[in-house]
């Protein structure tokens, strides 16, 4: 995640603090003095650096916190809090119509942040809800965006509203708004046209649009790898038309991401999504709490468990999850599981909303668990499971040297590879046996698990 570096510096200073019993006020200015680099590091605006570790010095040293039992796990919930705040405190939804009215929605932002997609993503958020959206092209410059919208707008299922490239884009949002009104869509979100820099014909073009049809919510595009170009694209494109709010992309990416964390404070407009990766799938409400707690490394099991609601199975889960406490985990499921984690977007993505195991991804930290070549292990691992006949997959314990060797011929892979593949199965299925007591449940010591405060 963007934040990998920035959770790894901070989870650093963390340590250190809870490490010391009594903590002198030099004890705390020192932390904080790593702390503001490393969100400097992170590209973070360095006014809005400047007050937030005002804010924070100015509860970390007052004598609730000072002669506190645990001043150290004290500032480190400050600095959450504080996290929190600057981020927006609560989350902010899209502002719809009352009732069945028709919400106009306009996607502005410069060329490259992903704004096309992030339409469509949009668009299939909206869809989930039992909205009626109607998605209008009208980016009549670049030449691939009418048809890029298409193509989105037919894998989410909804339906694309174009006029071509050869009519103004104003006339082409009114039309739209027509052909809703006609056809029961209670949404339209308008993707506009974007430039490689902000000049003024673009935002005459939004303003036209904007004084042709009632536009609701203006909602800008940014790229978190762009950095502070990115909050200072937002103030600009604030001040010219007004926005609503910012749909931030790519923070999945190898990014700092200081925009997330600079957006809200610089241009007091809220952070609506995020994009987490290239699937139309891949875009999330933007929970500031959520987000404060990735950041410091304490995961994000909120996003997760609805993460794992939209994408897996309950009926295959549930099945699993039983097999799983019994130890009858077989190599059916293990093909099931590989799947499931596919869909949830790897083990990497995983891991980085785990308590305790998001710096884990970090670079020099262990190797990209969802590399090319982790991704080849799986794809070998896959055929392996394949040249195995039905019964040897849903009883592994068949599996002696002959049916390994035949297995290791068919899959096309040393005999060495399956017998490392059974072990790290017949290992894996030992540990599913031992989770239910490490979570704390039945026969299991509670607490063994705990955030830093």
């Amino acid at each position: 995640m963007a934040f990998d570096s920035l959770t790894e510096k901070l989870q650093n200073v963390f340590r250190n603090l809870r490490s010391k019993g009594r903590l002198t006020e030099d004890d705390v200015k020192s932390a904080l003095k790593e702390v503001k680099m490393a969100l400097l590091e992170a590209d973070v605006n360095f006014k809005v650096v400047k007050g937030f570790i005002k804010d924070v010095q100015e509860r970390a040293i007052g004598q609730d916190v000072m002669n506190g039992l645990n001043p150290g796990q004290m500032v480190i919930k400050i600095v959450n809090e504080e996290l929190v705040r600057l981020m927006g405190s609560e989350t902010t939804e899209i502002k719809l119509q009352p009732g069945s009215a028709m919400t106009v929605i306009m996607m502005a932002g410069l060329q490259g942040a992903g704004k096309t997609t992030t339409t469509a993503k949009l668009a299939g958020k909206f869809k989930l809800k039992g909205k009626k959206p109607l998605l209008a092209a009208c980016d009549v410059y670049r030449p691939a965006a009418i048809k890029q919208l298409q193509i989105n707008g037919e894998k989410q299922g909804v339906e694309v509203f174009s006029m071509g490239d050869k009519n103004r884009p104003a006339d082409i949002a009114k039309a739209a708004v027509a052909h809703a009104q006609k056809n029961g869509n209670n949404i339209v979100i308008l993707d506009t046209a974007g430039r490689l820099h902000i000049d003024e014909d673009m935002m005459a073009e939004l303003q036209e649009i904007k004084e042709t049809v009632e536009v609701h919510q203006t909602i800008l595009v940014v790229d978190a790898m762009t950095g502070q170009d990115a909050v200072n694209v937002a103030g600009t494109f604030n001040d010219k038309i007004g926005i609503d709010g910012v749909i931030v992309t790519k923070l999945d990416g190898d990014t700092r991401g200081g925009a997330a964390l600079s957006i809200k404070a610089v241009t007091g407009c809220p952070i609506l999504y995020v994009g987490m990766g290239e699937k139309l799938s891949d875009l999330e409400q933007f929970y500031p709490d959520r987000m404060a707690s990735r950041i410091l490394g304490m995961g994000d099991v909120l996003t997760l468990i609805e993460k794992a609601g939209a994408e897996l199975d309950e009926e295959k889960a549930i099945k699993m999850a039983d097999k799983m406490k019994k130890a009858q985990f077989d190599f059916n499921d293990y093909l099931d599981s590989m799947e499931q984690m596919r869909k949830m977007g790897g083990l990497s993505s995983i891991m980085s909303m785990m308590p305790g195991l998001g710096a884990l991804g970090g670079k020099g930290k262990m190797p990209d668990l969802d590399s090319e070549e982790n991704e080849k292990k799986m794809a070998r691992m896959e055929a392996m499971i394949y040249s195995m006949t039905p019964e040897e997959r849903s009883n592994p314990d068949l599996l002696n040297p002959s049916r390994k060797h035949r297995i290791a011929r068919g899959a096309g892979v040393d005999i060495a590879e399956v017998n490392r593949m059974v072990k790290q199965f017949n290992e894996s299925r030992k540990m599913m046996k031992k989770l239910p007591g490490m979570m704390g449940g039945k026969g299991g010591k509670r607490g063994r698990f705990k955030l830093p405060f």
